[in-house]
């Protein structure tokens, strides 16, 4: 088991400017599409960089690269205010909302790992407890929980990574993605300006949703609080332990796996009208896959979750840029393990994907509020739950500081349920790039029917 020493620990402000000086403190309202995420456990990310010799000794990391990172972490922090902040939810506040105030913060962690850096970023099998103590740990038993931490890890010699934890009803995948190119950005070009298409855009009242969704969200947040009791309490559930038995792998899916996969869809299935994007062949072959590995009785209730980006989807278009959450969690429920377990499971479970994302264009957002509060009140106990994290749009592996894009990245955070990460290839156009997590027996039997799965 490797270890992780811990040589410093900082708190980074936000680089001063005039218009967000040390006096100012900013409010910020969290919307229909933060409160869903408000109990959720944070989004943890992991992005390794290789450095070269006369870069990665011990003397190099701490008189050159970490100053840089620490330099550009402020002046990124003017830009994207709200992470220095911490949640609040006011006695005469209907809703919870960001509270900024002068000299607030972010916790920057920095270690060292004497694990094998070419294992640990690598893309085959690893102990997930190696991967997971390169994130930082987040406080869930506090009622004011601060936005973000960071842990930056140098592996001497070899790399080092970054190691992001971020309140998930402060910002969704893309923005996430977009802070750390934001961050790169500033570090590689030793500049205090963003360009536009990476400057966040704070203005909450493009969310145009109707004011009576935000009570349907918060009633069902207390289906996911530990404390029925104290409706307005921003504690997180607590974190199960990660069993050492899991394991974590990073599999592909080329653009001829996934071309093939489309074909053998449109072969198997009587309907001419399927939607067989990437996305859909992806998350179908995927999903079915996981509930073969769980095997058990046919009748076993199974439920599938992503989300989805509604910046396009609104009446008015939110921009490509809006900070904050504007994904919506959109459910397949109301399945039996026996529907994806047959010969017929792929291309099923392809028309149920189809469906659903169809749906997105046809129905509202009130309308698919009402279906995802009805699905989740009926989910049944003992319900398999898969869910797809992350994108093959986000383009994370352009996000260089100067020493070379990223070697890798993984969702850490995906280890905590039967969840599948998404991502582009890192080494070429088109396909997909899958994080998974499952403890090793299962986990060999899945590389088995993945692999299975693409050769027949």
């Amino acid at each position: 088991m490797a270890t992780i020493t811990v040589t410093k620990i900082s708190r980074v402000n936000p680089a001063t400017n005039s218009s967000h000086d040390t006096t100012n403190s900013l409010v910020l309202p969290l919307t229909f599409f933060d409160l869903r995420w408000v109990k959720f456990h944070p989004t943890e990310r992991v992005i390794f960089y290789k450095l070269d010799k006369d870069n990665s000794s011990r003397e190099s990391f701490h008189s050159l690269i970490l100053p840089k990172l620490e330099l550009s972490l402020s002046a990124v922090l003017r830009h994207y205010l709200p992470l220095a902040g911490r949640l609040r939810w006011d006695p005469q506040d209907t809703k919870p909302h960001i509270l900024v105030l002068p000299n607030d913060s972010v916790k920057l962690i920095v270690a060292e790992s004497d694990a094998d850096f070419y294992v640990i970023s690598g893309k085959g099998l690893r102990p997930e407890t190696e991967i997971r103590s390169l994130v930082p740990e987040f406080p869930v038993a506090c009622d004011s929980p601060s936005v973000l931490a960071l842990q930056v890890t140098l592996f001497p010699n070899q790399g080092f990574c970054i190691g992001v934890a971020a309140h998930h009803s402060v910002m969704d995948g893309k923005t996430v993605v977009r802070f750390i190119k934001s961050w790169a950005h500033l570090c590689n070009h030793e500049t205090m300006s963003l360009p536009e298409n990476l400057t966040p855009f704070l203005d909450r009242t493009v969310i145009n949703v109707p004011a009576s969704l935000d009570a349907k969200i918060l009633e069902i947040l207390l289906y996911f609080s530990e404390e029925k009791e104290d409706v307005r309490s921003l504690k997180l559930p607590p974190m199960e332990k990660i069993s050492p038995e899991v394991v974590r792998i990073t599999l592909e899916l080329t653009p001829e796996n996934i071309e093939k996969l489309r074909e053998r869809a449109k072969k198997e299935s009587t309907r001419s009208q399927l939607h067989l994007s990437t996305f859909v062949v992806a998350n179908a072959y995927l999903w079915t896959c996981l509930v073969k590995t769980r095997g058990g009785e046919v009748d076993r209730p199974v439920r599938f979750m992503y989300a989805a980006d509604f910046r396009n989807r609104l009446d008015q278009p939110v921009p490509e840029t809006y900070f904050g959450n504007c994904v919506f969690p959109l459910g397949c429920y109301g399945y039996k393990a026996g529907v994806f377990m047959g010969e017929d499971g792929f291309v099923n479970s392809v028309e149920i994907i189809s469906d659903s994302v169809k749906g997105i264009a046809s129905n509202n957002i009130e309308a698919l509020c009402e279906l995802y509060v009805d699905g989740t009140k009926r989910v049944k106990p003992g319900t398999q739950s898969g869910s797809a994290a992350g994108s093959n749009r986000f383009g994370l592996y352009t996000a260089d500081f100067g020493w070379g894009k990223p070697v890798n990245s993984e969702i850490v955070s995906i280890d905590r349920n039967e969840a599948f990460s998404m991502s582009e290839r890192r080494d070429g156009p088109g396909g997909v790039e899958i994080g998974l997590c499952l403890k090793k027996c299962e986990m060999d039997l899945f590389i088995s029917l993945f692999k299975n799965g693409l050769d027949n």
